[in-house]
């Protein structure tokens, strides 16, 4: 029992399933027009956009983007900070790419190449047409960097150190230059920064090398000059040795504070961006270099490195350089650089742990620097001292030998001077020039072979979709707010008995309702007269019993929704059932059964009630057998009154007995109460609606009117009901079954002729 509840189940919802879709096709069906209106509108847009838009070309440079590495010749005091955080720091980068400072700058170098180019032609996207001749005229700086922000687009490639520069255009061939013009500018930015410390130490130690040059040719003029006019005095070995190592301590005291001064440039540049950037962690950067266990640390790496210098170049007189000696010095000094290391990593990491990689960065050079320039200062003073202690041995030689001395010593400190800045300087200029920085262009852009925007078969494709989609939603948001009845479900839906559903009749012309309107006398083989022949079975046996259903009122809501050509067509079904049929027509209004058949209005019913004619002249052969009707006659100012009298009951009294069925055509009841009155004195009502026309609303109001006169309401009949398409295999069996057993040489019946 329960796989078959589960088998009805399933079949009911694929019924219900199949039933709505059913209802969409019927809806679109029903509303073909605006839907391909909508449709082909959407789609002759799409295709005027899309082979209007011009052709847009697209290229792309990548750069692989990594961590610089540093000085490659500078002491590396802290490896441990090389900590990067890739993602953030490829992240900053594109952000300087996008920055307005890259694009002013490729905007200038597009400026440039394209003064110097014999392509202009091919500048399509920063140029424009001016004057009446159309010359071409580039566009204004800050235009072009305005146009660059749109058109050029900056993205990482997923999971990569690789960065992507794209850039459209009209022509290939600019979007091409602008993508390595691009690349090219933020390449040498980039090179820019990140040599910019190294850039301001070699032109430091360009200037002071320029400057001893100078002091070098000064002092050896001096000497010379000495030398003509006092004659050339020879020294002892003793005073050479003085001067020797005099001048030597000099040029290496003058060289530290020279690099001294470097190192506080260098020093106060970091500063000063780690200011910018963090105040807070500057100023803790700032006191980290006073805490006196650095500078312990500091003073003795620098004392033993002057104690192990002067080793090196044999000061004390009689002390020869011992190896033992000077291994001892750099084992102590490499002693003290590892226990300095340990203690700036113990204060590095609470402080930069969290903060910035750019900032860490920066703290990190900021530390060596801090070191480097406390033990400068340190080696400075220590040498200021040895040179003072030989100030005194020199001050002992005799007056024309110190004189003489003095010329040679001040000749030899600025040659060795000159030497050991010279030397530094060609160290920054390679150091410099070897800093790679940290950008490489892996993939220069390519010429475009075709366009790569607007993809035109999808954008028609998209165009019709959402031009099928706009249609449908119309159909949909219309039939929402759409109230009228129009199909069976509509009033099954409401616990509404349907009786039938009359299908549309085609070819139906008010111009020749006499040829069509009776369509079960003119094509009884039609789907409309088998639909009639079903409302006359449904009547039937809607109520049991002898003469229990002998008069029927058929009525509608509203005017023009076929309710006469209902009746009229009900009357012949029945009166081909070998059933004396009496047809009245009571819409003493707008009366219009005497059309159906081709007649006359009067004299009719009214003219019977006011005696101004017989019976016999009012029932009319309608020229089919077994039909009579009955016209409405003379218009009366007082309808109302007329169904309700007692004349009226009195005649269908008397009709009864001379007709087996009696069909009464009455006004809409709720236009005027003419229905409601004969509602009362009739055997059953029928309603009938038209399908897309009548609101459900006034249906519903219609039949409370009916069933508030205490009537029998027998039900509803749809009617001009399009039913190909939906419920089409209902009429495929009925011509099926009634093309095989009917005589496909029957004859149609003949109209009235009045």
């Amino acid at each position: 029992m329960n796989i078959d509840n589960q088998q009805n189940s399933n079949n009911q919802n694929r019924f219900e399933e199949t039933a709505s879709l059913k209802e969409y096709f019927y809806l679109i069906r029903n509303n073909l027009l605006p839907v391909l209106v909508i449709t082909v509108t959407a789609l002759l847009t799409a295709i005027i956009f899309a082979f209007g838009y011009k052709d847009v070309y697209q290229s792309t440079s990548s750069l692989l983007i990594t961590k610089g590495q540093g000085n490659i010749l500078a002491d590396n005091f802290m490896p441990g900070l090389q900590n990067m955080a890739t993602d953030r720091f490829i992240l900053n980068e594109i952000e300087i790419m996008n920055s307005f400072s890259i694009r002013e700058r490729t905007a200038q170098s597009l400026i440039d190449y394209y003064n110097s180019s014999d392509k202009k032609s091919e500048f399509i996207s920063i140029t424009n047409e001016e004057g009446e001749n159309g010359a071409q005229k580039l566009l204004e700086k800050n235009k072009i960097v305005n146009l660059l922000g749109r058109i050029v687009e900056v993205q990482q490639r997923r999971g990569l150190d690789i960065v992507e520069i794209t850039v459209e255009s009209n022509s290939p061939y600019e979007a091409q230059l602008i993508a390595n013009t691009y690349a090219e500018v933020y390449r040498e930015y980039n090179l820019d920064v990140t040599r910019t410390q190294l850039t301001v130490v070699r032109r430091f130690l360009e200037k002071q090398s320029t400057d001893k040059r100078n002091d070098l040719k000064n002092a050896e003029q001096q000497l010379s000059q000495f030398q003509q006019e006092k004659e050339i005095v020879i020294l002892d070995e003793q005073s050479k040795s003085i001067i020797t190592q005099l001048t030597d301590l000099q040029s290496r005291r003058d060289a530290a504070i020279i690099e001294l001064a470097s190192s506080d440039k260098v020093l106060s540049m970091l500063k000063s961006q780690l200011n910018q950037r963090s105040p807070q962690i500057a100023n803790y950067f700032e006191n980290l270099a006073d805490e006196s266990y650095f500078k312990e640390l500091q003073d003795g790496i620098a004392r033993l490195q002057v104690t192990k210098d002067l080793a090196l170049s044999q000061v004390g007189v009689g002390e020869r350089s011992n190896p033992a000696i000077i291994r001892e010095y750099e084992n102590k000094i490499e002693e003290l650089k590892r226990r300095l290391n340990d203690r700036i990593s113990q204060l590095r990491e609470p402080s930069t742990v969290t903060t910035p990689e750019e900032i860490r960065d920066l703290t990190q050079k900021i530390l060596e620097e801090e070191i480097k320039n406390r033990a400068l200062i340190i080696s400075i003073s220590g040498l200021e001292n040895l040179v003072n202690n030989f100030e005194k041995k020199f001050n002992l030689l005799p007056a024309a030998a110190r004189e003489f001395a003095r010329f040679q010593r001040e000749r030899e400190a600025a040659e060795k001077l000159f030497a050991i800045i010279e030397e530094k300087y060609q160290e920054a200029l390679i150091n410099e020039q070897a800093q790679p920085g940290n950008v490489l262009v892996i993939d220069r852009a390519q010429f475009p072979p075709k366009p790569a925007k607007p993809n035109r078969p999808l954008i028609v494709l998209i165009g019709f979709i959402v031009g099928a989609g706009i249609a449908f939603g119309f159909v949909l948001v219309k039939n929402y707010f759409d109230t009228t009845i129009k199909n069976p479900e509509d009033i099954e839906k409401k616990n509404i008995n349907l009786l039938v559903w009359i299908p549309r009749i085609e070819g139906l012309d008010f111009a020749e309702k006499k040829a069509i309107e009776l369509v079960v006398a003119r094509r009884p083989e039609s789907g409309p007269s088998e639909a009639f022949r079903a409302l006359r079975t449904r009547i039937l046996l809607s109520k049991m019993g002898a003469d229990s259903l002998k008069t029927i009122l058929v009525t509608s809501p509203t005017q023009g929704e076929g309710k006469t050509t209902i009746i009229c067509n009900m009357a012949v079904t029945f009166a081909q059932t070998n059933k004396k049929t009496l047809l009245i027509d009571c819409d003493f209004r707008k009366p219009r059964v005497h059309n159906v058949f081709s007649s006359v209005r009067i004299p009719g019913l009214v003219d019977y009630f006011f005696k101004k004619a017989s019976l016999s002249e009012v029932i009319r052969d309608s020229g089919i057998e077994n039909l009579d009707f009955i016209p409405a006659g003379t218009i009366p100012p007082n309808p109302s009154e007329i169904l309700e009298s007692s004349n009226m009951k009195s005649f269908l009294k008397q009709m009864k007995e001379k007709y087996d069925i009696i069909l009464i055509d009455s006004p809409p009841i709720i236009a005027v109460t003419d229905a409601e009155v004969l509602s009362s004195i009739v055997d059953g009502t029928i309603l009938v609606v038209s399908s897309e026309s009548t609101q459900a609303e006034l249906m519903e109001k219609a039949i409370g009117l009916l069933r508030g006169q205490n009537s029998f309401f027998l039900g509803t009949v749809l009617n001009n009901f399009k039913y190909k398409g939906t419920y089409g295999s209902y009429y495929k069996y009925y011509y099926y079954y009634s093309g095989s057993q009917t005589d496909k040489k029957s004859k149609e019946i003949p109209p009235a002729k009045g």
